[in-house]
């Protein structure tokens, strides 16, 4: 039954067009809409906790979706994952994990572990989490790279004071992925960090896009703008995901949930026109 779900939603969504980005270092497309686990993910294993996360993984392919991040910091987001994801859904997936730890043997065990929870024998990304012993891990994951273990590496953090060290790190790795907090109101980004990503051919991924929700916050009751109907936007939510989109070195943004009507929310944030520079100005003058 949910086999056919899942095939009948996905030739709707394909008809629809969700927007795709190319990974600059194989030419692989990815939606522009992925999902993240931090938090929505951190459950038991009461069916209960668990149900709702399989309606969104359901909803998430149905609508086209393939990447999803996790990582071992998430507690139990990454065993739950792996108990929900089905063979079908395993097909399509873009396993997005990190490694946040030290040593080389710890990162190996770790890496060894996640793979096991997601139920992989190879996972499509290893990011080094917030940068932690950055070189020991990234030595690890240009061998397991070599030997087909993992197909694409990264580094990642969710502050705009590490932003900095990201951009050093893009600068003199060669990277296939660098993950960065961005948003219509936390724009750092796009100083220095975004433009070299695009120069150095690596692919973006877009963590806390409504800022762990306050930008919710900041609009409740608030009517949407009548220049959302010209990009397609029907909600806040798929304005403020436009507006990221919208920037040519964005790959994909991964916001969290665990909610089907959020996530199919989310995913029409990537289908449709985007707005150009004037209007992403007034869609960041709208959010204060």
């Amino acid at each position: 039954m949910a086999s056919a779900a899942l095939a009948s939603r996905a030739g709707a969504a394909d008809a629809a067009g969700p927007i795709l980005r190319r990974i600059p270092s194989s030419g692989e497309e990815l939606p522009v809409i992925g999902l993240g686990t931090s938090q929505t993910f951190e459950v038991g294993a009461g069916s209960a906790a668990r149900a709702p996360l399989g309606q969104v993984l359901e909803a998430f392919f149905a609508g086209g979706g393939r990447l999803i991040d996790t990582s071992p910091m998430y507690s139990t987001a990454e065993a739950v994952l792996g108990d929900l994801l089905t063979p079908e859904m395993h097909a399509h997936a873009f396993l997005a994990t990190k490694v946040w730890t030290r040593g080389t043997r710890a990162g190996i065990e770790q890496m060894r572990h996640s793979a096991e929870l997601l139920k992989t024998p190879r996972l499509d990304l290893i990011q080094v989490h917030n940068l932690l012993d950055l070189d020991t891990q990234l030595a690890t994951l240009r061998e397991w790279k070599a030997a087909g273990r993992v197909r694409y590496l990264g580094v990642t953090h969710y502050t705009v004071s590490a932003q900095a060290d990201l951009e050093r790190v893009v600068r003199r790795e060669r990277l296939d992925f660098v993950q960065l907090n961005y948003s219509p109101v936390t724009r750092a980004a796009e100083r220095t960090l975004l433009p070299l990503a695009a120069e150095r051919g690596v692919a973006v991924l877009v963590n806390r896009p409504f800022e762990d929700g306050a930008l919710f916050a900041r609009v409740r009751g608030k009517p949407l703008p009548a220049f959302a109907a010209d990009v397609d936007a029907a909600s806040w939510g798929q304005l403020i995901l436009k507006f990221i989109a919208a920037h040519p070195a964005v790959t994909c943004i991964i916001p969290a949930t665990a909610s089907v009507a959020h996530l199919e929310d989310n995913l029409q944030g990537g289908i449709g026109r985007l707005p150009d520079a004037r209007l992403r100005e007034q869609i960041a003058a709208a959010l204060g």
